[in-house]
């Protein structure tokens, strides 16, 4: 079957060619379409399900949210397994899906399962969905370079501002922000006076709340002409707060700040992000989507980061403190300047040896051709461009050169046999 492949095709060179010039420009398209990564993703395909219930102990989160949504979700179609852990006021779930499964059909199975599962919580207790990334998503990290400016602005400007401009880029999953304080009302009660007013804590609860909403009326027609009324109650300062009536006793309101004092302040965090050293910052972790090309996220985050400056307050801008498209760039040249030597020097070797220019030729053809092809099958596994499977074409080379020296040289031997009974016939 070999002696015929190789005479069919020596029967019809051009055919033979024209094939080899289509797959390597195939190949050719394949590598500049090939998703490039540094390192190859091996994480499991997991969707992670987050429930926060503030202020609850470990045991009360594994009790009456960890356990009843660990239950609910066994037994979902192409599930390995459920992993749960319980912290203090947070549950994570882990469901843990078939290597084969498409990560969006099982984030679907999910949601449906999740939305029986609810009924079976605590008041308070919303389970979400995490994002649709990866453990080697993170590619990218920023902090905001803004000298003298308060953290709390800072945050300000991260969650309203910078996050919801570089989550509409192409393939980002999620912008996790980090650091500074994140504003908030605080009413701090005074449990003396509470007692004195013989008031309770869901009492001044009820009345913040009732006092931070919107009501409509009716409309009715005076002179021609329509009116629609409605209460604009939305608090918007510490005086709204502090001037909310709680009860009337005597005919005398008492309000908010009799009891209480209320200040702008920041969420209580459990811990702080520091630069170099220097003090600290506030920024975010950019997501990849599962899937995407990592070199060409990192790329469209950098040019969205550029338009979104322009809409920075004076003096702000992007530090960035990781970028994965650095060791992209490195690791993928490395091998491809590697690849690029090994043909090279194979080719010379080859001249070296047999001292024949069309044989060395054949080994310069072959080498390059063979990669373009495996960059095809790269593509149609969606296998990315990383460290590994670089390096596996690279170690691949050895091989390919073995065998074209070896039919190089034995079709050498024989065209040279060949020869010399023609000459001696």
């Amino acid at each position: 079957m070999i002696g015929r492949l190789i005479s069919i095709s020596l029967r019809n060179r051009i055919l033979v060619l024209l094939i080899a010039a289509g797959l390597f420009g195939w190949g050719v398209y394949s590598v500049s379409t090939n998703k490039v990564d540094a390192i190859p993703d091996l994480s499991e395909n997991q969707v992670i399900v987050f429930t926060e219930w503030m202020g609850r102990s470990p045991q009360i989160i594994e009790d009456q949210v960890t356990y009843p949504l660990v239950t609910n979700l066994q037994g979902l179609p192409q599930v390995k397994y459920v992993r749960g852990v319980s912290m203090f006021g947070m549950s994570f779930i882990y469901i843990i899906f078939e290597d084969a499964t498409d990560v969006y059909w099982a984030r679907e199975r999910v949601l449906e399962r999740l939305n029986y599962a609810n009924r079976l919580l605590p008041e308070g207790a919303i389970p979400t969905l995490g994002p649709d990334g990866t453990g080697v998503g993170h590619i990218l990290w920023y902090t905001l370079d803004a000298p003298g400016m308060d953290l709390g602005e800072q945050r300000a400007i991260q969650d309203w501002y910078v996050k919801f401009s570089l989550q509409n880029v192409k393939g980002v999953s999620e912008i996790a922000s980090f650091g500074g304080f994140q504003k908030q009302y605080q009413i701090t009660l005074d449990p003396n006076k509470l007692t004195y007013f013989n008031l309770s804590v869901p009492q001044v609860i009820a009345a913040v709340r009732a006092n931070n909403n919107e009501s409509g009326g009716r409309k009715f027609e005076m002179s021609d002409i329509g009116y629609i009324i409605k209460t604009t109650g939305y608090l918007k300062s510490t005086e709204e707060i502090e001037n909310i009536p709680i009860l009337t006793k005597n005919t005398i309101p008492i309000k908010v700040s009799d009891i209480a004092t209320v200040q702008m302040t920041g969420e209580s965090r459990l811990g702080i992000f520091d630069i170099n050293g220097e003090g600290e910052a506030v920024g975010g972790i950019v997501v990849m989507r599962y899937g995407e090309n990592a070199e060409e996220v990192i790329s469209n985050v950098k040019t969205k980061m550029l338009e979104v400056s322009a809409g920075l307050p004076k003096g702000v801008k992007f530090n960035i403190v990781y970028d994965r498209s650095g060791l992209i760039n490195e690791s993928v040249n490395s091998v491809k300047t590697t690849l690029i030597e090994e043909m090279i020097v194979a080719s010379m070797i080859v001249f070296i040896f047999l001292f024949h220019w069309r044989s060395a030729l054949i080994i310069i053809i072959q080498l390059p051709l063979s990669v373009a092809i495996g960059f095809i099958l790269l593509n149609a596994f969606d296998i990315s461009s990383n460290i590994m499977s670089l390096t596996g074409i690279a170690l691949s080379v050895g091989v390919i050169v073995d065998d074209a020296i070896v039919m190089v040289e034995n079709a050498y031997r024989h065209l040279a046999d060949a020869q010399h009974k023609e000459d001696h016939g």
